[in-house]
């Protein structure tokens, strides 16, 4: 097990500038996921750890020892694919123990490891089938227990789950993160999925145009995102973002919208936010801190009126979706709160979990 560290590194492709002074340390033991839009450079920053791509600016540390010049042999990592790159004429026994084998692991080791990592991965009954009699899932299972067989320093995911169906999928990042727990390994897995970051991770790195946008726990960007690129990434329906403008006095602040409406600050935030008034400021607000509104006035929560244009049930929940400061916005709200489109809402926002993001540099601000 062993810990990671890049300072400075970059990577071209010709005059493409792709991975841009990327400064990471990664503990020993975490898993760490690389996440972003495609052709933000994750994969490619991934590649370049494992050594399959050359560094062209910067170092690369794993446990301490530069690794810059060593062949991605030497590195001692361990790989998992998107394409499984399985051996066809190969046993599921024997694509497993490839590895073992090529680093010339004593013969009495390797059955007991396969066996081991067969079983971790409840694949035992499939050891002596070729891939080609094996579906998508058991295929992904096979791929991961030819990188877990060996004990490597670092092990690299690169969209592992992309080419599986949605429910294959779900199982998969269980099944994953069960092994993680398992092993303590140190692991770095690359998606372009903000669900599979936030379900797996211990920690989020989200990449944008090649740099770091943010890093952290994954409910730490969810709630406190520094820019309006992180807010608008991470959760399903995405941050409603509605042009404002800030007024504050003293210890009262609100926030008005474009079409006249007018929503209270609480008391808590007037002071960190009173550097902004009268900027142009975008509120972003996630569908599910707006709810149905009720008698009950807490703290923080600012009442509006809508009409929803359109309603999208999901079984548990329900999408409703309507004008608000003349943008379209999405409540997330009870399976039965609203039934069809036309109807009109009263809703609370709660402004305690609302953030404020300064249109110009697209920044959030008065978080602190």
């Amino acid at each position: 097990m062993s810990d990671l560290k890049i300072t400075k590194l970059d990577k071209y492709y010709g005059t493409n500038h792709v991975v841009k002074g990327i400064d990471l340390e990664i503990p020993a033991g975490e898993f760490t996921i690389l996440v972003g839009q495609s052709g933000c450079g994750k994969s490619t920053l991934l590649r370049t750890i494992a050594g399959l791509e050359t560094a062209d600016g910067g170092s690369i540390e794993i446990g301490g020892e530069r690794v810059n010049d060593l062949p991605p042999r030497d590195r001692d990592i361990a790989m998992v694919f998107q394409n499984y790159a399985l051996y066809p004429y190969m046993k599921v026994r024997d694509n497993i123990a490839f590895g073992l084998r090529a680093r010339r692991t004593p013969k009495a080791e390797i059955g007991p490891k396969v066996q081991r990592a067969a079983k971790m991965l409840a694949i035992e009954h499939l050891l002596d089938r070729y891939p080609r009699q094996l579906s998508g899932g058991q295929l992904q299972r096979v791929a991961i227990g030819r990188a877990v067989v060996r004990n490597a320093r670092l092990y690299l995911f690169d969209e592992p789950l992309s080419n599986l169906d949605a429910q294959l999928r779900d199982e998969m990042r269980g099944e994953i993160k069960r092994l993680h727990q398992e092993l303590g390994k140190t692991m770095i897995y690359v998606t372009h999925d903000q669900i599979e970051a936030m379900t797996m991770a211990d920690r989020i790195v989200l990449l944008r145009e090649g740099r770091i946008e943010q890093q952290g726990a994954p409910l730490e960007l969810y709630e406190r995102p520094a820019t309006k690129y992180v807010a608008g990434f991470l959760g399903s329906p995405s941050m409603n973002f509605i042009p404002c403008t800030l007024s504050v006095a003293e210890d009262y602040g609100t926030v008005m919208l474009p079409d006249g409406v007018t929503l209270s600050l609480p008391p808590s935030r007037v002071a960190a936010l009173a550097p902004f008034r009268d900027r142009s400021l975008l509120l972003g607000i996630r569908p599910e801190h707006l709810s149905r509104a009720t008698g009950e006035h807490r703290r923080g929560l600012a009442e509006i009126e809508v009409i929803t244009d359109l309603v999208q049930p999901t079984g548990s929940r329900t999408y409703a979706t309507f004008r608000l400061g003349g943008v379209e916005a999405v409540a997330e709200l009870q399976s039965h709160d609203v039934s069809q489109p036309g109807e009109r809402l009263k809703l609370f926002a709660d402004m305690n979990r609302a953030v404020l993001i300064d249109a110009a540099t697209e920044r959030v601000v008065g978080n602190g």
